[in-house]
């Protein structure tokens, strides 16, 4: 019973903010506060969202946003990975690409999407590498940092016990570094949702983003809320299906958590 009264409790504390906020979104336009046409309240936002639903749009525009999102967010875990636990791994290797790396780590992604769209036109490529700029950095940064952390004793340790080179960067420095890396591929899964914002806005006929600035183009603005609702619920769930991913590599971490 206890246990009950208080998921009760943490669910309710966990919604009050958000609660709050519908109620004075949806206050402020009935009210006249706020101009209706340019602010929708939520019960028209929902009721757009219902038509995308009922139409079916919606699972064209949703698919396609996360298809974008997930080709660029893999390219990037699969080269910031390996080039971050190089960097981290071999010193020299790092000392040499660093500089190049700090100037390129300046330029933002939407400064590049002129590059991308002459390089590879409007479609597809050019969104996903917009992406992948994007959600490139913070998985890079992350794996050189978790790598450079990783307990000096442990590797001491391995070394004393005759461990060769190969066996001490699996057994030990990859799953040392794991939850800095994990940190950064969630990082580097928000960030590829704000790109793919920008990516759709150019060349594409579905997508959440384009879905959003063609409604805010034809001036539908409960259907421009509607995708924005939905851009962010999309990256709730890229983000919670990376938290899974995340604890099913870490779960040695709850271990020493109990043992501790």
């Amino acid at each position: 019973m206890k246990k009950k009264t208080k998921f009760a409790k943490n669910v309710a504390d966990r919604s009050l903010a958000i609660v709050l906020f519908i109620v004075v979104w949806e206050l402020l336009p009935r009210l006249g506060i706020v101009n209706q046409a340019y602010l929708s309240p939520p019960s028209q936002v929902v009721e757009s969202i219902g038509r995308l639903v009922s139409s079916g749009a919606l699972w064209i525009h949703v698919t396609t946003s996360l298809q974008r999102s997930l080709s660029g967010l893999l390219l990037a875990i699969v080269a910031g990975t390996l080039l971050g636990l190089l960097l981290g791994w071999f010193k020299r290797f790092e000392s040499i690409l660093d500089p190049l790396l700090q100037l390129f780590r300046q330029i933002s992604a939407f400064a590049l999407f002129p590059v991308f769209i002459l390089f590879l036109g409007i479609g597809e490529p050019s969104k996903t590498a917009i992406i992948l700029w994007a959600s490139f950095w913070p998985i890079l940064l992350n794996t050189v940092s978790g790598v450079k952390h990783v307990d000096k004793l442990l590797i001491d340790s391995a070394k004393s016990m005759g461990a060769t080179q190969l066996f001490i960067f699996f057994r030990v420095i990859l799953p040392s570094a794991a939850p800095s890396i994990f940190t950064g591929i969630r990082l580097g899964g928000a960030y590829c949702i704000t790109a793919l914002v920008a990516a759709e806005m150019i060349g594409s006929s579905a997508g959440l983003g384009f879905y959003i600035l063609n409604s805010q183009e034809v001036f539908q603005i409960p259907d421009m809320y509607a995708g924005i609702i939905l851009l962010a619920f999309l990256g709730l769930l890229l983000n919670y299906l990376l938290a899974l991913i995340e604890g099913r590599f870490t779960r040695w971490r709850k271990g020493l958590s109990n043992n501790a």
